[in-house]
C-alpha cells in the first residue's frame, strides 16, 4: 500500500448514498399515486414506485461493495485505484447510453398510447426516471473526471 488514496471507494460510497436517496424519494412520492392517483397519475406512479425499488437494491450494493473494497489493503494500490476508476467510468458512460434509451422509449409509449391514460402516465414515469438518472450518471462522470 502506498499509503495515499485518492478517494475513489469514498466517490463510489457517496454515489450509492446519492442514489439511494433518489430511491426513497421515488418510492415515497410514487407509491402513493400508484395507490389513490388517478389512471394518469397511478401510472406515473407505479414507474417511480418501481423504479425506485431497483435502484436501492443498486445503491445497496453498490454501498455495500465501495465498503468492502475500502476495507482491503490491497486495493489502495495507485494501478488497483485506476482499475476502479476505469471500471467506474465504463460502469456510468453504459447507464447514461440505457437511460437514453429509457427516457426515449418512455416518450414512444406516450406518443404511442396516449389514449391509454395509465399508460400515457407510464411513459411519462419511464421518461423522467430515464432522464433524471441521465443527468445523474453525467454529472457523475464529471465528477469522476476531476478524481483523475
Amino acid at each position: 500500500m502506498d499509503g495515499e488514496r485518492d478517494g475513489i471507494y469514498e466517490f463510489e460510497a457517496t454515489l450509492a448514498s446519492r442514489l439511494m436517496r433518489w430511491a426513497a424519494a421515488s418510492v415515497l412520492t410514487g407509491a402513493p399515486l400508484a395507490l389513490v392517483g388517478s389512471a394518469f397519475w397511478r401510472g406515473v406512479g407505479v414507474q417511480s414506485a418501481a423504479w425506485g425499488l431497483i435502484d436501492g437494491v443498486i445503491a445497496l450494493g453498490g454501498g455495500r461493495s465501495a465498503a468492502a473494497k475500502a476495507a482491503r489493503p490491497e486495493n489502495h494500490t495507485p494501478v488497483r485505484r485506476a482499475e476502479e476508476r476505469a471500471s467506474l467510468r465504463r460502469i456510468l458512460g453504459v447507464n447514461a447510453a440505457l437511460d437514453v434509451v429509457y427516457t426515449l422509449g418512455g416518450l414512444a409509449l406516450v406518443r404511442t398510447r396516449g389514449h391509454d391514460p395509465f399508460l400515457r402516465g407510464t411513459g411519462w414515469g419511464i421518461a423522467v426516471q430515464g432522464a433524471f438518472l441521465f443527468g445523474f450518471d453525467v454529472e457523475h462522470l464529471r465528477r469522476l473526471s476531476r478524481l483523475s
